[in-house]
């Protein structure tokens, strides 16, 4: 397991460092900051701050991902469903939480509202063609293959 240092800032002093669940957690939770417990509502989206502002290093990016007891138990998911956090990026952490439920559900600050995943990435480097190498698959998608 490599690791890779993350420089913040508290932009809040109610806001708290992202921390690790386990020992070998590829997420660090994301917790709310608030001024009063928020309501949200079956299909309403809330962005929540986080408090922090992050430095990713270049060359990697921060993917917000949904908690999964936040979105199995309560139906809270950010809404975009990943959510990227580029290294030049230097303003607070948000989530756009968003209740796919039927019922409304409560966030409270200081709760953890999804998992941050610092990754590495390659820019592609786009260049128009002509055509394009053949391959089995060719244009199917969408189902094509006959699996879900």
């Amino acid at each position: 397991m490599q690791e890779t240092k993350i420089r913040f800032i508290k932009l809040d002093p109610k806001a708290q460092m992202p921390t690790y669940g386990s020992e070998f957690a590829a997420g660090a939770d994301l917790y709310a900051v608030l001024e009063k417990d928020i309501t949200i509502n079956p299909n309403e989206t809330v962005m929540i701050g986080t408090g922090i502002a992050c430095e990713i290093p270049v060359g990697f990016a921060g993917l917000i991902y949904a908690r999964s007891g936040l979105a199995c138990k309560k139906g809270l998911a950010p809404a975009n469903k990943v959510g990227v956090v580029d290294s030049d990026y230097r303003g607070e952490i948000k989530v756009a939480l968003h209740n796919h439920g039927t019922e409304p559900q409560t966030i409270g600050c200081g709760e953890r509202i999804a998992q941050l995943v610092i990754t590495p990435f390659l820019r592609g480097v786009f260049e128009e063609a002509e055509s394009l190498e053949e391959t089995v698959r060719g244009e199917g998608g969408f189902g094509s293959s006959g699996r879900f």
